[in-house]
């Protein structure tokens, strides 16, 4: 089960307020603005700063 659409159009990055989008085929969020990939952990998005890698 992939994340819920409605969900993707409300979640932003907690760090610039940007909106992500889904990368790494379905298993991470990306923000394009300050590059950092947050995880997604068993269908829920973990949208912590900590927890984010940051990649070009």
């Amino acid at each position: 089960m992939a994340v819920d659409s409605e969900l993707l159009e409300i979640l932003a990055c907690p760090n610039c307020k940007t909106p992500v989008t889904l990368v790494k085929e379905g298993t991470a969020l990306k923000c394009a603005t300050c590059k950092r990939v947050y995880p997604i952990k068993d269908d829920i998005p973990v949208m912590l700063i900590d927890e984010a890698t940051i990649e070009d």
